[in-house]
């Protein structure tokens, strides 16, 4: 990550409202349709084996309900005969069954060590499907969420290895030729790794395209693995296929073959070389000692020093200078003396024209040497610095303004992860070009705005929760602030049986749903009708937002949850809710 640059998330400010006065709960009703699913859902529960907190981040809270953003309100979900239901509104007083569009051709019980089948709707007519086998599917579609259009064909499958679940798909043109590229997540078994959790997940970017034959047949083209240690809380390939921006806690990086690790190992071998120092040197108020460290064969005649009030140059035999260059301050140059050691090294005394200055470098510019202190300098400095440091939290509570109290802190403001970074990978050169340190940022949910666009992200800032929109093709403006949900960073917070999350692609209302029954629904400020007072400061209130509270008739665990600018979708074991959250235009 040496070469990527280092970036951060610019918030607009018209976005923000710092006289945001909370959410009001509202009574009203809200319209709640349900469907009674003639089969199951296929859930698949973590074995014994997928014990870790990446196996129930990746799996155990998986979205079994798959929201196709390029039609409005249609929704997919795999049942336990591995058929690909579907559930079109076009209105929700005369609501359909859900039907099956696609059977998957294995037997899912069969595979002892399967993970949920996953899909994801790449573009308008092609979706990219698993049947959590190892199996991955490349589905032409046609125009979906219309049964008269609507046929999907496998136009490619093939077995990729261990079992995996789809992050994310594109559909791209390259070269002439229609191509797709396919993120595939995966936790492996790491038997490298003996003190963490003995796992490692990987993500595989396949990119498949068609034949140049004609005959309409795909193949894979190219496969790359990234391995880290967290399971992503974002992962997307952008439109055009060049590129991959990663959300996680921990960093991947891309596994290179074995001769590119060969080459590797040997530049690593050169800079560690390059990094070791040339010289040592030590510093007292009154001068600076040099100790280089020489070759064999050298003598005192071979050494050829020259000093001068600001330069030093330091030769061996005819070779070019071993040190040259300005001093970073002026020295006693007929004071300065060299010897030899004993051990063979060369000793070189400066004697500083300005007595008791600390020099932070010894020839302006040159790293090559080391500074090295002695323990009776460190003490000085540690003393120096006593009054900045204390051991008591608050050591003066009378203090008008104490530097930080702990005790304001609440549960609902402490992160589990504080070190999550953002970062965009090349797909040509495979090095992160784009860095952001997300810091207490905390990932909240993603959603799809634009279907054409990468999928959004929205991150806790301070208490508020803001949606950012990435554009892989404007490397000034690569992270666009779009939205905000005022005070939804800290409402979430305090919500400790959430499951799910997620926003209107309007941006018109957050919801979050807890893992039984209940779901919350925060609407965005609205102008109210009649007139409202704030009684402490006396002042008209212009907008109210909403907090709505619906309870779900059901026992089942809710498994799936998707928004659209309408209506919320919840999934059960044996259910499909929709909740009716904004009337149609």
């Amino acid at each position: 990550m040496a070469g990527a640059a280092h970036c951060s998330l610019q918030a607009k400010r018209l976005l923000l409202d710092p006289k945001f006065e909370g959410y009001k709960l509202s009574l009203e009703p809200l319209a709640c349709y349900q469907l009674g699913l003639d089969a199951a859902v296929a859930e698949v529960q973590l074995r014994d084996d997928q014990y870790t907190l990446d196996h129930m981040r990746a799996f155990g809270m998986y979205n079994y309900l798959h929201l196709d953003s390029w039609y409005q309100d249609n929704v997919y979900y795999v049942d336990q005969f591995g058929r690909v239901m579907n559930l079109s509104v076009t209105l929700d007083t005369a609501l359909q069954k859900p039907r099956e569009v696609f059977r998957l051709p294995t037997d899912l019980t069969a595979c002892d060590n399967r993970l949920c089948a996953s899909m994801h709707f790449s573009s308008s007519a092609w979706v990219t499907l698993s049947d959590g086998t190892g199996r991955l599917y490349l589905i032409k579609s046609g125009k979906r969420g219309s049964s008269a259009s609507e046929k999907w064909e496998i136009v490619f499958n093939e077995e990729l290895g261990s079992p995996f679940i789809i992050a994310h798909s594109v559909s791209f043109v390259k070269s002439d030729a229609h191509s797709l590229a396919v993120l595939l997540l995966r936790v492996e078994k790491d038997e490298l790794d003996t003190k963490g959790s003995g796992f490692h997940v990987t993500l595989e970017w396949v990119t498949i395209a068609e034949r140049k034959e004609g005959d309409q047949r795909y193949e894979i083209i190219e496969r790359r693995v990234l391995q880290g240690k967290s399971v992503p809380h974002y992962a997307a390939i952008e439109p055009s296929g060049d590129g991959l921006m990663i959300v996680s806690h921990k960093p991947f990086t891309f596994m290179q073959n074995e001769s590119d690790n060969l080459e590797e190992n040997d530049d690593a071998k050169v800079s560690n070389e390059k990094k070791a120092p040339l010289y040592y040197w030590q510093q007292t108020e009154d001068d600076v000692t040099i100790t280089v460290h020489l070759p064999q064969d050298i003598t005192k005649d071979d050494i050829k020093i020259h000093f001068s009030p600001d330069n030093i140059c330091v030769s061996l035999k005819d070779q070019p200078p071993l040190m040259e260059g300005k001093l970073y301050s002026s020295v006693d140059h007929e004071s300065c003396t060299w010897i030899i050691r004993e051990d063979k090294s060369l000793e070189i005394s400066l004697i500083k024209k300005n007595e008791g200055s600390r020099w932070p470098e010894l020839i302006i510019g040159d790293t090559r040497g080391e500074f090295v202190m002695d323990s009776s300098q460190c003490s000085e400095i540690a003393e120096s610095l006593m009054h900045l440091t204390s051991e008591v939290m608050n050591p003066n509570p009378e203090k008008e303004n104490p530097p930080c109290n702990a005790q304001e802190l609440e549960e609902c403001d402490a992160f589990l992860e504080d070190g999550a970074s953002l970062c965009r990978f090349d797909g040509d050169t495979l090095k992160v070009t784009h860095i952001i340190n997300l810091g207490s940022n905390q990932y909240l949910f993603s959603v799809v705005v634009n279907p054409r666009e990468m999928p959004c992200f929205c991150l806790r800032h301070d208490v508020d929760a803001l949606l950012w929109q990435p554009h892989s093709d404007q490397p000034e403006n690569m992270w666009e602030h779009i939205a905000t949900f005022n005070a939804l960073g800290y409402v979430q917070a305090s919500k400790q049986d959430k499951k799910f999350m997620a926003c209107a692609p309007d941006y018109s209302y957050a919801a979050l749903c807890e893992c039984l029954r209940r779901v919350f629904i925060y609407r965005q400020p609205t102008p109210l009708a009649t007139v409202l007072y704030n009684r402490k400061e006396g002042r008209q209130v212009g907008q109210v937002a909403k907090q709505l509270v619906a309870t779900l008739e059901a026992n089942d665990p809710i498994l799936g949850f998707q928004a659209t600018s309408e209506r919320l979708f919840v999934l059960t074991t044996k259910t499909l809710f929709l909740i009716k959250v904004n009337s149609g235009n």
